[in-house]
């Protein structure tokens, strides 16, 4: 499985999520309206390497960013917002991952969403 379909199977295994590009990159979106995540497996402008943005708790950007600022970083356009850049380059820790991926869709999902991922 390559990069974009291992990070893919994350997200899409939340309750009632879509999958649409933006901006040229796989995103995914909550209920197809609120996006949660958007993929660069080939980079983003200065940031030539894999990488991921995602939403993020209140203060998770900062803490990421301070443990470990060689994975984590501020990404441009969305980092005011307090989500999180991901590198994917080198070995991926996808535990960590996946909880960043569900923390993108327990910001982002309203409640009822969450109590279906709750339930499971």
């Amino acid at each position: 499985m390559d990069l974009v379909d291992r990070v893919r199977a994350l997200f899409m295994a939340f309750p009632e999520v879509t999958e649409r590009p933006s901006h040229g990159a796989p995103t995914w979106f909550v209920r197809d309206k609120k996006s949660i995540a958007t993929l660069w497996p080939d980079g983003h402008h200065d940031d030539d390497f894999p990488h991921l943005w995602a939403a993020a708790p209140l203060g998770a950007q900062q803490e990421l960013i301070a443990i470990d600022p060689e994975r984590y970083f501020r990404p441009p356009y969305v980092g005011h917002r307090g989500w999180v850049g991901v590198r994917l380059d080198g070995e991926i820790a996808w535990d960590e991952l996946a909880e960043i991926a569900e923390d993108a869709f327990r910001v982002v999902a309203p409640k009822t969403l969450i109590a279906k991922l709750d339930a499971r």
